[in-house]
């Protein structure tokens, strides 16, 4: 399978449903839709909506409409990086190789276009035009869970935000990154399952590749932060270590880091391969984030 290929097209899927759902620049009021774009279409990697993509194929099937689901997580993830560069939070001037949000349209407007993309994010899943409203709403659920305080991103941002300068432990990294980053790769794999209409013993499959691929994606991206330049991340190399974040580099070393990062790579294979040939997207899309060096 070309990765690259299979890659350019589902993200012009991701793209045309984005450009469908998020309104122009020109509407009313037009700063906040210039402000919400700015951010949402400077050349992110769109992994979350392609592995929910990937998910419906490993179960052998390709939904009508999926790229719609799948695009909320896109939206979900780019409200949190806005508002991770705010100056409350990680305070960082650049992102995906520009200036940041706020550095452009002011904190008040950087504030409310990740508000806005991550109201729209649901307005979209209440909306779905191919999707049962059982569907619907497993969907708003799962989103939700992913994104929210308990396990979901928001409560690993608040467990990041109150370790910085803390001794780093093991435990406390678990509890940040399981759910920092983890929780919402894990809840993309969920989301093309749930669209998809999976077995409850497809989506346990699921799950676990989304779990250990949500965690070897975390580590590649802390041994980045350490080893890879800004020009060359597209933002800001050397944040984690000079805000004293705990990191899988800060409590266990790169070497043993980059371990960890390849027994989750091979763990997330190991719980898909029940699929077949279907899952080879999924395959290819591990390897890729355990090897990317952006």
């Amino acid at each position: 399978m070309n990765l690259k290929e299979y890659l350019a097209a589902r993200i012009a899927r991701v793209e045309a449903a984005l450009e469908r759902w998020v309104p122009a620049e020109t509407t009313p009021p037009a700063t906040i839709h210039r402000a919400m774009r700015y951010s949402l279409f400077a050349g992110g990697k769109r992994v979350r909506p392609v592995l929910c993509i990937g998910a419906a194929e490993a179960l052998g099937r390709e939904p009508r409409g999926i790229e719609d689901a799948a695009c909320t997580l896109e939206m979900i993830h780019t409200y949190s990086l806005i508002h991770d560069d705010l100056p409350a939070l990680d305070n960082d001037d650049l992102r995906r190789g520009r200036p940041t949000n706020h550095v452009v349209f002011g904190e008040a407007m950087a504030i409310l276009a990740g508000d806005s993309l991550l109201t729209l994010a649901f307005e979209v899943l209440g909306k779905l035009p191919h999707a049962s409203n059982d569907v619907r709403a497993r969907l708003v659920a799962e989103l939700a869970t992913a994104s929210g305080t308990v396990g979901g991103m928001i409560g690993g941002q608040v467990h990041d935000i109150e370790g910085e300068g803390q001794p780093p432990t093991a435990e406390l990294l678990e509890q940040i990154h399981r759910a920092k980053t983890g929780a919402l790769l894990r809840g993309s794999v969920r989301m093309g399952a749930i669209y998809a209409g999976a077995t409850d013993d497809e989506l346990r499959s699921l799950s676990a590749f989304g779990e250990h691929v949500g965690l070897a994606f975390q580590i590649v991206d802390d041994i980045l932060d350490v080893e890879e330049s800004s020009e060359t991340l597209g933002k800001t190399a050397g944040k984690d270590q000079a805000q004293q974040k705990i990191t899988f580099p800060a409590v266990y070393g790169l070497d043993r880091s980059k371990v960890m990062a390849e027994h989750e790579r091979e763990a997330a294979r190991a719980a898909i391969q029940p699929f077949g040939v279907a899952a080879e997207p999924l395959l290819a899309l591990a390897d890729f984030i355990v090897k990317r060096k952006a």
